[in-house]
């Protein structure tokens, strides 16, 4: 790991990780409310986030599944597009060709 001025990312992660634990345990200890009332009050603010969560998966897959939907509509209209456009021009390089041999030496000159 990378030292600057004697302290190297290991120790600073270790100091956040062990602030963050003492500062956890000091909210605890010093909470207005029971135990109890604290485990009911983080499951359900848990159980808000899943539900949360599960909502805005369900909206990015629905977005998600629309705009495949319309690439592919999008996608299929533009081949269908250049498909057309590439037989015509067989076709019109065909009659033109058609045309070219029928002509004789003498109307090309």
């Amino acid at each position: 790991m990378r030292e600057e001025n004697g302290f190297n990312t290991g120790s600073i992660l270790m100091s956040f990780l062990l602030g963050g634990l003492v500062g956890a345990g000091l909210a605890l200890l010093f909470a207005p409310k029971s135990g109890s009332d604290t485990r009911q009050m983080i499951k359900d603010f848990a159980g808000d986030v899943k539900e949360k969560t599960q909502h805005y998966v369900e909206d990015v897959k629905t977005k998600v599944s629309s705009g495949v939907d319309k690439g592919k509509g999008l996608y299929e209209e533009k081949k269908s597009m250049i498909s057309s456009a590439f037989e015509a021009g067989k076709d019109a390089y065909s009659k033109e060709k058609e045309k070219m041999s029928k002509e004789t030496p003498e109307e090309n000159a």
